[in-house]
Order: structure tokens, then sequence, then C-alpha cells
């Protein structure tokens, strides 16, 4: 028996707050506010008034529930009460479901915080902006404004079937079917337009054609669309205008389900050992998706019935968790999707509360793991049409590899993980002002230079110093730890089999001796009480890992296509639009190929969910296309092991990089074997 009072926990107990998206965590005494914790871990989290509860600029979502990621089981038990505070913020509707503020809830067990991007004062930059390309606009949707015969006593038919009269009349439309929620307004928009009105309609091959909205007279305003690429790490959206093609607004946020876990197979999994795990997933990026849109029609000014198209693009696992399918299949062999088809929904089935009857159009998975985005880069890419053999590498946590000409298609997934993005590394963050993008090392003097996001000066120019001073340097991001990591290959610091030598060996401080491994150090802020920004070995482990499945999938393509060589590469995704191909290819990502042959096509996923949106034709076009492309199964091919063994190595231990080695010296150094070498020496 109790009393029902909570049983007081003492100060000196110690709580693990775990932080989502950035990943920073740490351990804080009872009673530790949630605002409080975020700033000892060096969370970006908004607050002006000094934790007093009035800007409530703090709002966070904690999350409640079973994370295997994390080893943590947390409940609404784990925070303070809701105080009066909070009541008041509640009360002017400032809370979306589930968010508290910040600076008035206290920490008393392990738990798990989201802080949503209006509550971070440095957003997180999600690069996937919409690249510029000529599309054939040819929606789905267009707007016809009809004059209909107002009723009489001697023609008492219906307004809406008089309303489909005229339509037949006056533009040849036929067979249209309606909504009961358009059926609804139909007879107040007719008479306050005077018996003229402007219908939305969207058509698709053999299906009648739908009026999704009306507008009393003649409406001058424009129709929209949305192109969303639904990524397992953020989301990104673009505004188009569904008459000229324009992009209007392009913006994103991170994934909300990276609290559940970062890469593919954890969210699989946290779906197959919670009861209500996939649903908690599927509501998750609903939500996310619906305050995108909301803050989208905010910015751009435009009504909700406005936006009458989504065009989806997403991996497998994130199209079955978006759509409310259970993943688990896709969790072993062989890996069945439950649908494969594109797909034609309304709004409101996929959660999207925020619109008023928009069209979802979902474009094709091709199979496995390799899906809809997929689908949309080979849509923007073409490869189906190239006289050469093109590689096309859509790099992300799940990265999905094209090879193709103009006789044949093929297609694998490779699961990278997500270190490409920062993390699992001991520095790593997500792209942001302050993270390390770029590096240079000096060969001779070991010496390092860095660019960090949101400044255009290097280090060793005048402005850094200044933006530092403001800024500082927080961590290093996935196009700078590939820089890195690459560039102390060349200098010397780093061997072939991926280990970084001593101080000693290479004759630089900056390598330091971490028990029985090294790291280089990046950037060290401590004087000044900022970071210590380090490369560990076990960063290079992570970066030799997602590299090898990449280049593994690449070679097992090439052989099912008789190929050895490439003719041209192309990095898809948006991180692959920030990588330095010349880095990649040190690394043995990418197989080797002149360097003026690999290039960047940015948001690719993005650019092909753009193309579907306003080109009807081309949905049938890419429907068609993955027919005929051949799935490879990287997880069940004999040689893959081979592949992934010698790409471990930098850039690889069994294939030559003829091409690389004519612009790169790479030293022919083993700092294994020199250790070996002293410990005999010892004995």
């Amino acid at each position: 028996m109790t009393d029902g009072k909570k049983k007081e926990i003492p100060e000196t107990q110690q709580h693990l707050v775990v932080f989502t998206p950035s990943g920073l965590r740490g351990h804080v005494p009872n009673g530790t506010s949630i605002l409080e914790a975020a700033r000892k871990f060096g969370v970006d989290l908004d607050s002006v008034c000094g934790g007093r509860g009035i800007c409530s600029r703090c709002k966070v979502k904690p999350a409640i529930g079973t994370f295997p990621k994390f080893g943590m089981t947390t409940t609404n038990q784990c925070l303070s009460p809701w105080n009066d505070v909070e009541e008041k913020v509640n009360k002017k509707k400032l809370f979306k479901k589930g968010q508290r503020l910040g600076c008035q809830t206290k920490i008393i067990g392990d738990v798990i915080v989201d802080v949503p991007s209006e509550s971070q004062i440095h957003k997180q930059i999600v690069r996937k902006r919409a690249e510029v390309r000529d599309v054939l606009v040819n929606p789905a949707t267009k707007l016809y404004y009809v004059e209909v015969s107002p009723p009489n006593i001697h023609n008492p038919t219906g307004d809406l079937q008089r309303l489909k009269l005229a339509l037949e009349k006056q533009w040849n439309i036929t067979d249209l079917v309606i909504s009961i929620n358009k059926i609804q307004t139909i007879q107040t928009l007719l008479r306050k337009g005077n018996w003229a009105v402007t219908c939305a309609i969207f058509s698709q091959k053999n299906s009648a054609p739908e009026i999704i909205s009306i507008w009393p007279g003649f409406f001058e305003s424009q129709i929209y669309g949305l192109a969303v690429d639904l990524g397992s790490t953020t989301i990104a959206a673009h505004l188009c205008n569904l008459r000229t093609g324009e992009v209007i607004y392009s913006t994103g946020e991170m994934n909300p389900q990276i609290r559940f876990g970062e890469d593919l197979m954890s969210r699989v999994s946290y779906s197959m050992m919670n009861i209500d795990g996939a649903e908690n997933l599927k509501v998750a990026v609903q939500e996310s998706l619906n305050d995108l849109i909301e803050k989208i029609i905010q910015d751009c000014k435009i009504e909700a019935k406005q936006l009458l198209e989504i065009t989806l693009v997403c991996n497998p696992v994130m199209h079955h968790l978006f759509l409310g399918i259970n993943p688990t299949e896709l969790g072993q062999a062989p890996f069945a999707l439950a649908t494969s088809e594109s797909l034609y929904l309304n709004s409101w089935e996929v959660g999207l509360t925020s619109l008023d009857n928009c069209k979802v159009y979902v474009l094709p998975c091709i199979a496995g793991h390799v899906g809809a985005d997929a689908a949309a880069v080979i849509l923007s890419e073409t490869p189906n049409t190239s006289k050469e053999n093109v590689l096309i590498i859509d790099v992300g946590t799940n990265a999905e590899l094209i090879l193709g000409n103009e006789k044949k298609v093929l297609a694998c997934s490779s699961p990278t993980g997500p270190a490409f993005e920062g993390a699992q590394i001991s520095s790593g963050q997500r792209a942001a002002p302050g993270a390390i993008e770029k590096v240079r090392i000096n060969p001779l003097t070991k010496e390092p230079i860095l660019k960090v996001i949101g400044c255009e000066s290097w280090s060793n120019e005048p402005e850094f110093s200044e933006y530092i001073k403001i800024q500082g340097i927080s961590g290093i991001c996935g196009s700078g730890i590939i820089e890195a990591v690459a560039e102390m290959r060349t200098a010397g610091v780093l061997d072939g089999s991926g280990l970084i030598g001593s101080e000693v060996d290479t004759g630089s401080v900056r390598c330091i001796s971490e028990k029985r491994t090294n790291s280089y150090i990046l950037y060290d802020g401590t004087r000044e009480g900022r970071a210590l920004i380090k490369v560990t070995n076990s960063d290079v482990r992570a970066i030799q890992l997602a590299k090898a499945a990449l280049f593994a999938g690449a070679r097992l393509l090439m052989d099912e296509m008789g190929i050895k060589k490439v003719d041209r590469i192309v990095l898809a995704g948006a991180f692959g639009a920030h990588i330095s191909t010349k880095h990649a290819m040190i690394l043995g990502m990418i197989p080797d190929c002149k360097l003026d042959k690999v290039t960047s096509a940015g948001n690719a996923a993005g650019t092909g969910a753009r193309i579907a949106l306003l080109n009807i034709d081309a949905r049938e076009e890419i429907s068609n296309t993955v027919k005929n492309i051949t799935k490879i199964e990287t997880a069940m091919e004999p040689r893959f092991q081979e592949y992934f063994v010698s790409a471990s190595a930098i850039p690889n231990s069994l294939y030559e990089f003829e091409e690389l080695n004519k612009i790169v010296h790479l030293p022919n150094i083993n700092f294994n074997k020199k250790r070996r070498s002293i410990r005999r020496k010892a004995k």
C-alpha cells in the first residue's frame, strides 16, 4: 500500500537525459530543469527570459515509451508535474500536443527529450535545395472557370447536376466525381459567384476526373503542389506553382523518428519489439509533415485549399511507416514490400489534417530496400537513356545505387548507416552553423585548416577568428569527416588500413595517444572554454564501414553488368551534393573513374518528386520504367563480403585506383608494422 504520494528522490541521484535530434546526452542531478540540462550539454534550446517561463521559446516534447536504441523506457513519471506557468501557456494555445516548457519541467528520471526546430536558436540546415531544372508542366490538377445556368421552376435539377452539365458543354469534361464535403459547399459558392465558379479538377489515367476544390466566380490566385522527399534523417519539401512549375518555397526539418533509431533497421526493430511501435513511428512522421505544411502555408501566405497536390518519395521503410504499414517484413529476407505500386491517396487518409481535400501521389518502389526515392532519382537522371554506363549513388543513411544504360538498368541498396550524417562520430553533429564542413591538412607540417558552416573564410584567414568568437566551433558534420579522413590519409597521418599514427610516427603533436589507439586533433578550443574536436580511430572505423558498404554495392552492380569500369559517376542526395568528389575517391567510397566524370546531381530524389508533381505523364513513365529494373539484393550476394573487406582499406586493398593515382599521391605507410617492430624490440 502507498499513500499516493511520489517517492522523494535525493538530489544526488543522477538521471540520463538524451536530446534528439542532436543525440547529445549526459547525466544530471535529480530536479535539474530540461533547459539547464540543455545548456550543460550544449543543446541548441532557445530562451530569452532566463528560465522564468515568460517567453515560451523553450518548448520541448518528451518522448514517452520504450526506446531500444538508447536502452531506455520513459514514462510521464520521469518529469515533474504540469505547473501553473505551463497551464497559462496552455490556455494561450501555444503548446502542440505533448509539449512542455523546458525551463519549468524538472528531470526526475531517465528521459528522452525532442527539441523541435521552432525551439532551436541555430536551425538545423536541411541541405535539400530545389535544383534548377527545366520541367515540362502538365499537372494532374487544373483550373476551369465555368458559368452555370441558375435553377428555375421548369428545370428543377440539382445544382451539382447543372454544374456537371456546364463543365461538359464548356470544357468537354464528363463522368465527374466529387466528395460529399465539396457537395456541401456547392450551393453557397454558386450563389456567391453569381452562378459562376472556378473548379480545380484532378485527372489521372483510367480514373474519373474529380472536383477537388471550388471557388466562387473567377479565381485569380494560384494553385500549388508540394514535392516531398521523406528521408530517414530529413524531410524536405518544395512548394511549386502548378500552372508555371516555378518553385515558390523550399524548406525542411529533421525527421522526428530519429529518436526511435537513426538507421532504418533500428526503426524496424522498434516496430517489432513494441506493440504500438509502428503506430508511434507513423504518428511522429505524419505530425512532422503536418507541421511543415502549416509552416509553408503560413510563410507563403496561401490558403490550405490552394495546396491541391503532394508527390512523395521515400525509401521502403519510410514508405511503410508513413502509410501506417508495419515494416517487419522489410527486416528479414526476402524483404517483401506490402506494395510496390504507385499510390493515389487523399490527404486525410495519411493524417495530413492541415490540408483540405489534397491529393497525395506516392511514387512506385522498385523492390526490397530500393524505394520510391530511387525511382525519383531515375526519373530525374534518366540512366535508362544513357549510351554510357552511368553509376548513380544516392548517398544517405541507406544508400541507393543505380547502374544503367539505354539497354539495362540495375539497382541495389547499401546500408551505410548514419556515419556520413555525422552520427556515430565522436565530435559528429548534423549540418548546422559552427560545424566543420571542409578540411585541408598540410602534408609537411600536418597542420589543418578548416571551414565551418556559416563562415566563408578558412581558419587561416582573419575573418574566421571573428566568426568563431561569436558562433564557436561545435563539431564536425558528414562532409567534414569525409574530408578529414581523406586528408589524414594523403598527409601521412593515417595509413591504408585506417590506423592513425602516433606523434613519433607522424612527427605531429596533433596525434595524441588514447590507450591502444591514437587520435588526431582538428581543433582545440579548450583554452577559450570551447570544444576539443578530434578524429579518433573509432571515427575512422565508422567511416570505413560506411564507405566499404557503398563500394561493395557498386562492385556487385558492375559484376552484374559485366563491366570493369564505369564511364560516369553521379553523386545524388543532399549529402552527395556537399562532399568533395576527390576526397570521396581517396576514401574509396566510389569506384575509380576520371575525376572530371564524377559529378553531383544535388537532391535528385527531390527533383524527381518535382517532375512527377508537375507532369502527370512522368508518373506513368516512371511506373513503366521501374518494372524493367533488375534489383540486386546485396545481402544475398556471395561476393559482397569479399568486396566489403577489400573496401575497408583506404582506398582499397583489392583494386587499383589508376585514375586517382594520376592526381593524388598516397603515402605507402603502415603504422601497424611499426608497432609490431617496437613490441618485438621491447621483448
